[in-house]
């Protein structure tokens, strides 16, 4: 009987973990094709204007460092918008990697491991939502 739950645990481990890995190479991918994308429209519609003066440092515009102004980029088709949407989908990967082991640890009734991922997951959305609140 012992055994039984041994291999079970151990077969739901080895799952989790397998999804764990699939989320993050789908996730990479995904960001990195999307950035593509975007960045083939940007040379597309951008190519052929004169090289920019990069002697004084230049941000970029406010329209697309907010989750709206990107969101509303990615649907007008804006080149920029989609490459930022990319970047998004970049940072969200090891955020969703935090949140599945988070279901994985839960599963197991890891009381511990639950303590220190919800505190990974909360330092990690701070710093990450923190920089688009200005």
């Amino acid at each position: 009987m012992m055994k039984t739950k041994e291999v079970k645990k151990h077969i739901k481990d080895y799952d989790i973990e397998q999804l764990v890995g699939r989320l993050l190479r789908v996730g990479v991918v995904t960001a990195s094709c999307i950035v593509f994308v975007g960045g083939i429209l940007y040379l597309i519609h951008m190519g052929g204007d004169p090289m920019p003066s990069y002697a004084q440092f230049r941000g970029e515009s406010a329209g697309f460092t907010t989750f709206q102004g990107i969101f509303s980029g990615l649907l007008s088709g804006h080149a920029k918008g989609i490459i930022q949407f990319g970047v998004l989908v970049l940072i969200a990967t090891p955020i969703m990697r935090i949140l599945l082991s988070l279901i994985g640890f839960t599963l197991e009734k890891d009381k511990l491991y639950i303590v220190i991922t919800l505190i990974v997951l909360f330092v990690m959305l701070i710093s990450t939502l923190g920089g688009f609140a200005g």
